[in-house]
């Protein structure tokens, strides 16, 4: 009871400074910070401010860097005991990714909780903005941000005009799941003028059969996979002589995350999909 007490006096006394130089300058910002989701991780390291990063959830990877860091969130859950212990100013959490009772607790305990929700593209400048002025790297969010809706607005004129791609997208292939429109990946496909084929899938991560693929006969084939895109050419050959749709593959990372990383690869993947196309 008085290790709590004194716990929660410490953290008292923490907000009651960041009130009272708010009143003097008229802004706080987090100088120790704790993330729940690797993209979340990515962004304090695209922003600086990696020295007020105290622990990471798993699959952190980049940079590489992160991952010499304590890990303290996973998918079963977060450690409470390992974050108090640290006491951050923040926590930045994923609505959707993160359970919400664990979001619920980390603010009954007392912890300021930035939560990341992106549902659109343009979604990803808007947080890192607010994430920007929370760190005390306005200035530097703003550049960033600028930079990447320019690349994405600029990307999407140029397939505008294109004729629309069919595309299988799978995500795995036992068993066989590929997008429908309310997934992540269906929102950057979109932006190279590619939809997927089943769209009119009821969830978000559809489990489908090959006879399902063969029977809607898409353009091209997108594996967001490690393995070798030999692997993926395997897997199809099989069905060559009903469906001659190239296979392409996807850093799964990249695209199932909320990063800046993603202009870069995404004009890669339009490109090699509309080119075969252009001749």
């Amino acid at each position: 009871m008085v290790r709590q007490f004194t716990r929660l006096t410490g953290r008292a006394l923490t907000l009651w400074l960041l009130m009272l130089l708010a009143s003097m300058t008229g802004k706080t910002w987090a100088k120790s910070v704790v993330t729940l989701a690797p993209h979340l991780t990515e962004w304090v390291y695209s922003l600086n401010a990696q020295e007020s990063l105290l622990a990471v959830s798993a699959y952190s990877d980049f940079p590489t860097e992160a991952q010499n860091l304590p890990v303290v969130a996973d998918y079963h859950g977060v450690d409470f005991k390992a974050i108090m212990q640290l006491n951050p100013d923040v926590v930045l959490a994923w609505q959707g990714g993160n359970k919400p009772q664990d979001i619920a607790r980390l603010r009954s305990l007392g912890f300021e909780v930035f939560l990341s929700s992106p549902h659109e593209v343009g979604d990803i400048a808007r947080e890192i903005n607010q994430l920007g002025k929370l760190l005390d790297r306005e200035t530097l969010a703003t550049a960033l941000t600028t930079t990447f809706s320019r690349q994405l607005k600029a990307l999407h004129h140029q397939y505008a005009g294109q004729p629309a791609i069919s595309a299988f997208y799978y995500v795995w292939s036992q068993p066989l799941m590929s997008i429908g429109p309310d997934a992540w990946a269906s929102e950057l496909l979109e932006q190279c003028n590619v939809y997927g084929i089943f769209d009119d899938a009821p969830t978000a991560y559809p489990e489908v059969t090959v006879q399902e693929v063969l029977r809607r006969q898409p353009q091209v084939l997108i594996a967001a996979t490690d393995r070798p895109v030999e692997a993926e050419q395997t897997f199809w050959q099989p069905h060559r002589t009903v469906l001659g749709a190239p296979v392409y593959s996807v850093d799964p990372d990249v695209f199932s995350r909320f990063t800046l990383r993603l202009p870069a690869k995404l004009e890669q993947l339009c490109h090699r999909l509309h080119e075969p196309f252009a001749r």
